[in-house]
């Protein structure tokens, strides 16, 4: 869909802990990319609702709503290894049976491994805003990634975007807007009030500090 990257494979600094959930875990929990989708159904064992969160950061707000949400199914697309290690950790210690982990770059886990009219929501939760001009077209959303997600959603499946800063907001709008197949829940050309089921995230409370407003998007693939 595209050659030119969204995102930087930070190394960051890993804990024992999360080392050692890497290792605890992470044959339960954690996939590897594999070239050809994934039978859902037989991966967890049942037949349920299933939500992808792209970029899950430290997995704060996924884990979150796992908790809370054990009727369906969750899976977090992340490549910072740490915070990998740190979901892995905490949904082994919770004994959580309904999410799973894929460490891998997320336009080709959902081209390859994600088969169409599956999902019940995708989720977009403060993605790298690129924030200098010449970095824009590194930002994840685009029209083909908005393609790309409408294909996997099933009709009335919800794509769930939030971002701190205002000039990634107005671009998601834009392309949302203009995208075949997606209707904005809150009208046309309207952000949404934060919903009271999306947990705040670590980067969201920075956004806040800094002063930044946050905009929420949610639009609902039509047929």
């Amino acid at each position: 869909m595209r050659t030119v990257r969204s995102f930087v494979r930070r190394q960051g600094r890993i804990t024992l802990g999360q080392r050692r959930a890497l290792q605890q875990y992470g044959e339960q929990f954690l996939l590897g990319f594999t070239p050809g989708p994934l039978d859902l159904d037989r991966l967890f064992g049942r037949r349920a609702p299933r939500v992808i969160e792209i970029g899950f950061g430290m997995g704060d707000a996924l884990f979150d709503m796992a908790c809370r949400h054990p009727e369906q199914d969750f899976i977090g697309i992340e490549v910072f290894l740490p915070g990998v290690g740190a979901l892995l950790r905490r949904v082994g210690e919770q004994g959580l049976t309904n999410v799973r982990v894929i460490s891998a770059d997320a336009v080709q886990v959902l081209e390859q491994m994600i088969p169409d009219d599956t999902l019940s929501a995708v989720w977009l939760l403060f993605p790298d805003p690129w924030h200098k001009n010449k970095h824009h077209k590194r930002r994840l959303v685009q029209p083909d990634f908005a393609k790309l997600v409408r294909n996997k959603l099933q009709l009335q499946g919800c794509f769930h975007l939030a971002t701190d800063w205002e000039n990634y907001a107005q671009q998601m709008m834009k392309v949302l807007s203009a995208a075949p197949g997606f209707a904005n829940q809150c009208g046309a050309g309207q952000f949404a009030p934060r919903p009271e089921s999306r947990p705040l995230t670590k980067f969201e409370r920075r956004g806040q500090r800094l002063g930044h407003g946050v905009r929420d998007l949610i639009f609902e693939r039509q047929a």
